[in-house]
């Protein structure tokens, strides 16, 4: 009998018991498809977040000021925001000046596009009448814009001019423009008044951007009461401030630059600047290792989700040895009938093989049309879109063959070495 013949014959045995070979399937199914559709779901995340940090500039240093010892800004290098834990404040003399970051400019020009100042100012309203939009207000320089990859839709950003000037002009959200202005106003060159705690300010709008979720935003607000960033010259931010100096900034660097190597050089920088402070520090990190290091810890978890989901693939494996043995046991008088006209031993043996490893295939085919149907359900469902792996596809399959080997060899082994004459005379 030639190999075409025991597929055939495979066949029409899985037809002949349908419902045995389903239930016989059944834990290779289970097992491939929660193999598939957990690795999809995670590597959805693992792009979609990947893309998330590319976004807040993958070729970002983040330069942060911090008490010594103190790595909390740091998850294999974190984003800042991502920060929990209350610390103290550093005082005027140990934060960086507009001199020193223009030093620091200065100094590595080859390899700084441009740098990112900050001040948080806080949450505030917009409102007209009953118009109105929530804001977080931070003063920032003309370099915020390409540090955080915002896209201006309209007008421009904030200028060198609007910073030595202090002037009251800011850059705000479509989210805002849609909140509080028609669609047949141009929002550009009008005022806005910002209200808070303990002012009301004027604001003469000269850019609009658009409103990008934060990664780590876990905000449950509606669509109309999400809080956008309102921008203004940090000059303006810094005018009621309790310090005139930096906590932190970012650096772009120029295309080519190696930002693991620009780090190193950087933390050595600010070490001989801090190095008699006993206190603070400068901390350093690229959102390079950031990427590096998120990514490695999902792929880790994905793949250990995996492996317990492939315990199943076991039980599968259990099930379909159980099924050969009764298999042999039914058709003990066929295989005796068989050797009596001639077959070896090794022709039994690749019958039975044969089989099971047709069973395993076809469960590991729906197996893996299953799974990717639940993994980019999963997907869809957390908002990510789907990305299956071809390399787990074909993993799938080579291991659905492999378990029909090891776990059919055994019943076919014994299929084999049947008695001819015992098998003959089995009832």
């Amino acid at each position: 009998m030639n190999f075409t013949e025991n597929i055939l014959l495979a066949l029409a045995g899985l037809r002949a018991n349908k419902m045995r070979a389903l239930l016989t399937m059944l834990g290779i199914i289970i097992g491939i498809a929660s193999v598939i559709a957990i690795v999809t779901v995670g590597n959805s995340l693992n792009a979609s977040i990947t893309s998330s940090m590319e976004d807040m500039g993958a070729n970002s240093i983040i330069v942060n000021i911090r008490e010594k010892g103190d790595d909390s800004d740091e998850i294999g290098g974190g984003p800042p925001g991502m920060q929990t834990t209350a610390v103290a404040k550093p005082d005027e003399e140990d934060l960086l000046s507009e001199d020193d970051i223009e030093t620091f400019t200065s100094r590595f020009s080859d390899k700084v596009a441009n740098i990112s100042i900050s001040h948080g100012v806080g949450s505030a309203k917009a409102q007209d009448g009953r118009l109105y939009a929530n804001v977080s207000v931070s003063g920032v320089n003309n370099g915020y814009e390409k540090a955080n990859n915002l896209e201006l839709l309209t007008g421009r950003f904030i200028t060198e001019r609007d910073i030595k000037s202090v002037r009251k002009v800011a850059v705000v959200s479509d989210k805002l423009v849609s909140n509080m202005f028609s669609n047949r106003e141009n929002p550009l060159g009008k005022e806005i008044k910002i209200y808070d705690a303990d002012s009301i300010e004027t604001y003469t709008i000269v850019g609009i951007y658009k409103y990008e979720p934060s990664l780590f935003s876990t905000s449950s607000a509606s669509e109309k009461d999400i809080d956008t960033g309102f921008y203004i010259p940090v000059t303006l931010a810094k005018l009621d401030a309790t310090t005139k100096n930096y906590q932190t900034f970012t650096i772009v660097t120029k295309t080519g630059v190696d930002a693991t190597l620009f780090t190193r050089e950087i933390e050595d920088y600010f070490a001989k600047i801090y190095i008699n402070n006993t206190k603070w520090e400068a901390g350093v990190m690229n959102m390079e290792s950031t990427i590096s290091s998120l990514t490695s810890m999902l792929d880790t978890v994905s793949i250990a989700i995996a492996v317990i989901a492939g315990i199943s693939l076991l039980v599968g494996g259990i099930g379909v040895m159980n099924i050969m043995l009764v298999s042999v046991t039914e058709r003990t008088r066929e295989i005796g009938t068989r050797k009596a006209l001639g077959a070896k031993n090794l022709n039994i043996m690749i019958q039975f093989i044969v089989e099971s490893v047709i069973i395993c295939i076809i469960g590991g085919l729906i197996g893996i049309v299953l799974g990717l149907l639940l993994g980019f359900f999963g997907a869809s469902l957390l908002g990510y879109p789907a990305t299956a792996s071809p390399s787990i596809i074909v993993i799938s399959v080579s291991l659905t063959m492999l378990i029909g080997v090891f776990f059919g060899y055994y019943p076919a082994n014994k299929a084999a070495k049947l008695n001819p004459i015992e098998a003959l005379r089995y009832e």
